[in-house]
């Protein structure tokens, strides 16, 4: 007998001034609203990683906002390695990053996300390299922030005993990376590759334990944003992986940013999964 995965749906990043009065309550002051919005979300992904390392403390208290059981948070990571080191050279530049604080969420780190530069081509060795140098156990994800230098502006974060499966997902957006062998590379390390749902990036390709998608589209391109029957359609397939014993994280993202919250609650609500306040 399988094991059923679990769907989670959210938004990239929390803080958002249209919301206040559409998604969040009216009234509501700012420093409850990530409270709330797990409260009615899966899962949320932490954009501010990508600007900067961010500190232990940081980390902790996001836990302790979003104390709902089964809410947990993505990690975007950071743009110094994605963008400027471009995923070469970058081993202490990663130690620096995973020693900074991820660790503090404790039961509450879901995946980290790794979201590459449209002008950034694909290069087997270095994505290869960069692959290996990803932590999938504790003892790796410890070992490498070990190595955490002097840049880092607080001491190493390495508890690693209050987690569960480290996982990486990477969002490759430049078509050089359509190649056949990519999804290969990817499965090998078990790196999910993100799925956009656009009309250039319409696959929902797995090629890891578990699905990563930061939808974009609709793949249509009609510009109507996502309407109940696309709404429809993305929950029969979240239950397909589900059913298949795959998570499935699913975030809805920047086209239509103001109705992010309601898709995600809507395709929460489509998969069967209720939450008080329903």
């Amino acid at each position: 007998m399988s094991i059923q995965g679990t769907i989670r749906t959210g938004t990239a990043g929390w803080v958002f001034e249209p919301w206040r009065g559409t998604f969040f309550p009216e009234g509501l002051v700012q420093k409850k609203e990530l409270a709330y919005a797990s409260s009615r979300l899966g899962t949320i992904e932490i954009n501010a990683t990508f600007r900067a390392n961010q500190k232990p403390e940081s980390f902790r208290k996001w836990a302790g906002e979003a104390a709902r059981e089964g809410f947990v948070f993505s990690i975007k990571g950071p743009q110094l390695v994605t963008h400027i080191k471009r995923l070469k050279n970058c081993e202490a530049e990663l130690a620096n990053f995973f020693a900074s604080g991820p660790l503090a969420l404790g039961g509450k780190l879901g995946p980290f996300v790794w979201q590459l530069p449209p002008n950034l081509v694909y290069d087997r060795g270095t994505l290869r390299t960069f692959l290996g140098l990803l932590p999938r156990r504790a003892d790796d994800y410890v070992a490498l922030a070990s190595k955490a230098d002097e840049r880092l502006k607080s001491p190493p974060y390495l508890d690693a005993s209050a987690f569960g499966p480290i996982r990486h997902a990477i969002e490759l957006r430049n078509p050089s990376f359509d190649a056949p062998e990519v999804n290969d590379l990817l499965a090998e390390h078990n790196v999910a590759r993100v799925i956009a749902d656009t009309p250039d990036n319409p696959a929902r390709d797995l090629t890891a334990d578990f699905a990563y998608c930061r939808l974009q589209g609709p793949a249509r391109g009609d510009g109507q944003g996502y309407q109940p029957n696309d709404i429809a359609e993305w929950a029969d397939t979240a239950k397909a992986w589900a059913a298949a014993g795959k998570d499935a994280f699913i975030y809805f993202v920047h086209e239509d940013k103001l109705h992010a919250p309601a898709n995600a609650i809507a395709l929460r609500q489509a998969a069967g999964i209720t939450l008080p306040g329903d």
